[in-house]
């Protein structure tokens, strides 16, 4: 047998047998609809949908724009796992079935009696509002259709419902509408919005160019094809931005099924119906992570790319690229499918075609400009002047000097590709002027690797990166960049720093994860000596910053029943809060979205009454202290 056809029998091995064939089969009519059962119901959410870090693992159902609808245990089992949060899933409750299966209840806005009872006073005996729980098996039986909850809008949501899921006993989480609800109502294919093609070796072309192309879809007769035929060459990918719709809704949910046929053969195929928990941050890699990033637009890629571990794909030629030969003519056709078997088809015709090189550059530039960009592995060089013909770009690598020789010509300017995993060029010159490329090293992926300069030391694990990072890495002033902000990391990195500023008190300084706009989110770290350590989930920018001024606290209402704050912090946050009614612990519940907190009693009967005191810490260590009576 050859090589190849091994390869091939490997890759549908894994993704094929160890991704889908793995699922359970789902028993229809085995789990009943959690909220208003029995009555048509809307979602806003969707298995599989993209999100900023992750696939979207169940369905958000809506509660008609209000809270306190009642929320039914989906089949019998027990209640296993229970947690108040502030962020995240808020209020959320574990039902385990004897099928092995577990059902998920999210953003809660309160528990049934027997429960809330139960919660309310494991807070008073442990004094804290967040809280996890295991409760023994037979503590909480429940009942099909029996009534455990009330909706709400806690967490991490973004407005009232109910985020409901179906998880196995290793977490992985699957698609509840494969267990057929005939509450939810879907006869709408999914809207095809934007075809993507990738360059993805420095051979390839799209329309002449080794650049990524996007295309708008034109619909007719219930078919999407592209205006033109495509001329490409080299190893290329598609990437394909898809919404689905559910009937009577205008929210834009996810498309869980994309296949890609070439003359009819498929070559690739994506099934979201199983997320394995612990992987779906890999969600980074599924998509154009770069384009997200940039543009908040959504491409899910129709390739495997690598690093990617997701039991998602069937791709088991090529991992789904395709290497378009000069001459040859492909006939692409790309299906999408929402969970329903609704589908969309895109079809148009990619025609291979030799790249050429022509000397004459078209367009008058004033002056010489040169820029550059990173695709890949591939160093993108655009260089123009006054000149008619295109110039060599002299580039330095390891202290020798290499002519880097056009490519092809766009307008006025001349592109030049190297490949750099030939080594990292330290400079490019043109016409006389230098341009520092400032690539400090490759970081390969897979490893575990260190890497140090005069301002930073990085560690990356060997989990950290999902491809060979050519890394940038520099401080300009009192902020630090490292790589970019359209990068991911697959784990976080480990990063070392000695501020040049002077820190007037360490305890109350820490690392600030710099954004796109003006947001500062605090990384935390560890000082020795004058140096900091922290962890950073995301490449950017960082600064030492610190934080010597106290959180804010406002009385919105005080009663004999309930005694409500505002709370805030102006850079770390808030990190923890304690209110004592005549020096007795009192349970106050955070809700970030508004920033206030208010009390629940542990004996309703008995009226607050007497000195109230609050204390709130931040993240810095400042502590504010409000004093009232009621």
């Amino acid at each position: 047998m050859k090589l190849n056809k091994r390869l091939s029998l490997l890759f549908a091995y894994v993704f094929t047998t160890l991704g889908l064939a793995a699922q359970p089969a789902p028993e229809k009519g085995y789990f009943m609809f959690p909220i208003k059962p029995g009555v048509r119901n809307y979602l806003s959410g969707s298995m599989g949908e993209i999100r900023a870090t992750h696939f979207h693992g169940g369905l958000d159902i809506k509660t008609d724009q209000r809270e306190g609808l009642s929320v039914y245990a989906a089949a019998d089992g027990y209640i296993s796992r229970v947690k108040m949060s502030t962020y995240g899933y808020g209020n959320i409750i574990y039902v385990t079935h004897p099928n092995g299966l577990t059902t998920t209840y999210s953003h809660l806005l309160a528990f049934y009696d027997p429960l809330a009872d139960y919660v309310l006073k494991k807070q008073y005996e442990k004094e804290t509002f967040e809280l996890e729980l295991f409760p023994e098996k037979n503590l909480f039986p429940v009942k099909k259709g029996q009534i455990i909850a009330l909706s709400g809008n806690t967490g991490g949501s973004g407005g009232p419902h109910l985020h409901f899921e179906i998880r196995d006993a290793e977490d992985r989480l699957y698609n509840p509408l494969r267990w057929g609800f005939k509450e939810v109502i879907d006869t709408t294919p999914p809207d095809l919005l934007g075809l993507g093609i990738q360059p993805l070796n420095i051979y390839a072309r799209i329309n002449g160019e080794f650049a990524r192309r996007e295309f708008t879809p034109k619909k007719a007769n219930g078919t999407h094809t592209l205006a033109d035929t495509v001329y490409a060459h080299g190893l290329i990918g598609f990437e394909l931005q898809t919404i689905d719709r559910y009937d009577d809704t205008q929210n834009r949910n996810g498309t869980q099924d994309v296949t890609v046929f070439v003359n009819d053969r498929q070559v690739y195929n994506h099934h979201i119906d199983r997320v394995p928990f612990e992987l779906s941050k890999q969600v980074s890699q599924h998509v154009n992570y770069n384009v997200y990033r940039r543009t908040g637009r959504t491409f899910q890629k129709a390739y495997v790319d690598y690093g990617n571990d997701l039991p998602l794909y069937t791709a088991p030629q090529n991992r789904g690229r395709l290497n378009v030969h000069a001459d040859s003519i492909y006939h692409i056709r790309l299906v999408a499918k929402d969970t329903y078997n609704n589908a969309s088809t895109l079809t148009f015709v990619v025609k291979g075609q030799k790249p050429t090189f022509t000397q004459a550059a078209n367009g008058k530039v004033t002056k010489p400009q040169l820029s550059y960009e990173i695709i890949g592995n591939i160093l993108k060089v655009n260089a123009s002047d006054t000149s008619a013909t295109p110039r060599n770009v002299e580039m330095v690598v390891n202290n020798q000097r290499l002519m880097l020789v056009p490519s092809y010509t766009k307008g006025a300017a001349s592109v030049s590709l190297y490949d750099l995993r030939g080594g990292l060029p330290e400079s490019l010159e043109y016409c006389g002027t230098s341009t520092l490329l400032d690539l400090q090293a490759a970081i390969p992926a897979g490893q575990e690797h260190s890497f140090s300069n005069r301002d930073m030391t990085i560690r990356f694990d060997k989990e950290s990166l999902y491809d060979t990072l050519y890394l940038q890495a520099k401080k300009e002033g009192d902020v630090y960049t490292i790589g970019d902000y359209f990068t991911p990391l697959h784990k976080a990195i480990k990063v070392t720093i000695t501020p040049s500023k002077p820190v007037t008190d360490r305890s109350k300084a820490a690392v600030y994860y710099l954004g796109l706009g003006k947001g500062r989110g605090m990384m935390g770290g560890v000082w020795d000596g004058n140096s900091i350590t922290f962890s950073a989930r995301s490449m950017g920018k960082f600064q030492v910053l610190e934080d010597v001024k106290a959180p804010t606290i406002k009385l919105l209402s005080k009663s004999p029943t309930q005694i409500r704050f505002r709370i805030g912090d102006n850079l770390s946050g808030v990190n923890s809060f304690r209110c004592e009614v005549n020096g007795k612990w009192l349970l106050m519940k955070y809700e970030h979205k508004t920033a206030t907190i208010y009390s629940e009693k542990l004996d309703k009967s008995l009226p607050l009454s007497g000195k109230v005191v609050l204390k709130v810490k931040d993240n810095a260590g400042n502590e504010a202290e409000f004093t009232t009576t009621i």
